[in-house]
């Protein structure tokens, strides 16, 4: 009987993936929210913060294991404003300028200012099929994204969706760099209440025909792509390099697209090709790494 045993460079690219497909499904869901429930992209985010550290909160009190260390309160300051910066950033350019566009922007600018801050701060080399995969990769992001847009797109949108790529590529090195452990309570609840006095100018309550069916959608997108997403992220981080990692998040599109086919969306030759180059870059890195 042979046995197989996962190392930890495959578990963290197993985890890091995890997380994209969990982001993937998290897009589909806050779609569905911005369209029953009434509430605005800053709104949703504060909610998904809300939760995550809620549900922590619970889970540590009711815990009787003996106590962790205590993180430092500067570092989960930071590492929870960044969060809620650059996710409501992507929801800030997706209105403004389109899903098309904004899409494009955010997730297509990652890989390349990962890879950059990462050779510069972490002194991590990329080979020639690692960026061969990077390139496969955004070429089939930009297939896949390059739809028909439904926001106007504008410059705002697009400096949005820079703010956006730019914090996800900060937290991902940042992660990487000092080792960090998954966000704790302490870190989604700075995120939650630098985003709450905004929320509650936008209006923070769900519309009251859709209260219960928005409560489910909500606590969905602070369990699976918020509390859980990060988690299998962070962790994969101590393992899989920043790059690599950055690329591997373009499962996100790859799956909402996915969701979109079975939601019953026209399915485009574009759709279908992209969404083969950005699983073919994925099976490329997942070999440069084995």
């Amino acid at each position: 009987m042979t046995t197989h045993v996962m190392t930890p460079l495959r578990r963290g690219l197993l985890f890091v993936s995890a997380a994209a497909i969990a982001w993937g499904a998290g897009g589909a869901a806050a779609e569905e929210l911005f369209r029953t429930s009434g509430l605005g992209p800053i709104a949703v985010s504060f909610w998904r913060f809300a939760i995550a550290a809620t549900f922590l909160a619970v889970r540590h009190l009711r815990r009787a294991a003996p106590a962790r260390p205590v993180p430092d309160w500067r570092t989960c300051l930071v590492t929870g404003i960044a969060l809620a910066a650059y996710q409501t950033a992507y929801f800030g350019a997706v209105q403004d300028a389109g899903l098309a566009l904004g899409t494009l922007i955010t997730l297509g600018a990652s890989p390349i200012l990962v890879s950059a801050g990462a050779h510069v701060l972490l002194d991590e080399r990329l080979s020639k099929r690692g960026a061969a995969a990077i390139g496969i990769a955004l070429t089939g992001l930009l297939l896949l994204v390059a739809q028909p847009g439904s926001g106007s797109r504008t410059l705002m949108g697009v400096m949005l969706a820079l703010l956006s790529a730019v914090g996800y590529s900060a937290v991902t090195l940042w992660a990487r760099k000092a080792g960090t452990t998954s966000p704790g309570a302490t870190t989604w609840a700075a995120g939650a209440l630098c985003l709450l006095p905004f929320a509650l100018t936008q209006g923070v309550w769900p519309g009251s025909g859709h209260i219960t069916e928005s409560t489910s959608w909500l606590i969905f997108l602070g369990v699976v792509p918020t509390l859980l997403a990060y988690r299998w992220y962070f962790a994969g981080l101590t393992t899989v390099p920043s790059t690599t990692a950055a690329v591997l998040v373009l499962l996100e599109p790859a799956t909402a697209a996915l969701l979109a086919i079975l939601l019953g969306e026209q399915i485009s030759s574009a759709l279908v090709l992209g969404s083969i180059l950005l699983l073919t870059a994925i099976a490329v890195l997942a070999r440069d790494q084995a």
